[in-house]
This record gives structure tokens, sequence and C-alpha cells, in this order.
């Protein structure tokens, strides 16, 4: 069986996980690997076979992305180009952690496609969503990467399509220690930002 795993190259979120995704299906079937994005920190130790520009998010400083800057900073043509030019008819299955080529791809070209990815549980049963409606933002998750099936990834097992995360063994692995401060990691938002709403919070390092 030859297996298409297509991942999100924006952020380090899609690439840390397929870590540990990638050695489990070497086990069962021949995976080649395709990555669309280039805003990422983490790099695979597999020999990756088709690299795209893909569509990538660029996010503003107050925690969502930036529409106008995302629009410019993606030809849609290269895009439409690299769909076309995605080969997945070569493959028993594509798997796709939210990559936009690959699923528009097997969308155009008829081939099985399935989201293994966290945004995959946002739009399912019981899951926690915000108290206001974000039309943009919801379609956008929707339809950026479309697949046949969708199986999704969160904190918890809320329904039958979602699962636990997966956490890379080195992280599982490290010695863990409690100290005195606590570390926030919002990269989405500007320092400025974080440090006012932060900054109300006292006797907190």
């Amino acid at each position: 069986m030859r297996i298409l795993y297509a991942i999100q190259g924006t952020g380090n979120g899609h690439l840390s996980r397929a870590k540990e995704i990638i050695p489990a299906l070497l086990k069962r079937a021949q995976v080649d690997i395709l990555i669309s994005g280039t805003q990422a920190e983490v790099v695979l130790p597999y020999n990756v076979d088709y690299v795209y520009k893909g569509l990538s998010f660029y996010f503003g400083k107050n925690g969502g992305i930036d529409f106008i800057k995302t629009f410019k900073k993606n030809a849609i043509s290269r895009v439409i180009n690299e769909i076309i030019d995605c080969p997945v008819k070569k493959y028993d299955l594509v798997i796709n952690d939210f990559e936009p080529i690959s699923a528009w791809a097997c969308y155009f070209k008829g081939v099985k496609s399935i989201s293994l990815s966290h945004q995959s549980a946002l739009y399912t049963q019981n899951v926690p969503k915000p108290g206001y409606l974000d039309f943009m933002g919801s379609f956008m998750i929707k339809n950026y990467a479309k697949c046949k099936l969708n199986y999704g990834f969160h904190f918890k097992k809320y329904n039958d399509k979602v699962y636990t995360p997966i956490i890379r063994r080195d992280i599982r692995l490290l010695k863990r220690s409690v100290k005195d401060h606590y570390t926030v990691y919002l990269p989405a938002y500007s320092d400025e930002n974080i440090i006012a709403v932060l900054s109300i919070i006292k006797g907190v390092k």
C-alpha cells in the first residue's frame, strides 16, 4: 500500500505530531511525505518527497489571522498550479494534517483522503466553541484542507471522531520539574499585548 502523508508546514505543531505518526505509518505501508508552507522551525528526520509553498496563514498582533496579509502573500495562480501538479493519483490513500494542496488535489481528482488534525476536531459534536460566531474563521477551518473523512485531536475525547493529543517522545521522556514561574507561549500575539494582560496578575512570575 502506498500512502502520501501531507503535513501543514505553517507552525510547529503539525510537524511535531508527524514525528510520531510517520514511524507508525512506515510499519504498515510505503510512505511518501509532502509538506506545504514555510514557517516552521521543526525539522523532520525523514526524507521529504514533495515541498510546496502552499497556502500559508499570516498572523497579526492580536491573536488572529491577518487575512489581508495572508491574501497578499499567497499567489493564487501558484496555489492552483501546485494543486494541479500534486501527484495524489499515485497513492492508495492520502493522510492529511491540515495541508491544503493535497487536500484539494484529492477533491478534484477523486482520490480518497483522510484528515488527521486538530482542526478536524473543531467542527464536530460537543467540542467547545467560542460564544460568538466567527463566520470567516469557521469557513476557513472547514474548507482550507477539505477531506472525505475527518478525525481530530483535542484535549478530551468529545466524540467518537476525536482523539487525545499525540505528544512526541522527546517531550514525554523529559524530566519534569515545577519551578517558580509560568511559561506563556502565544506567538500570534505581540509582546505588548501579552505583557498588558499578564501584568494584571499580581504575585506571579
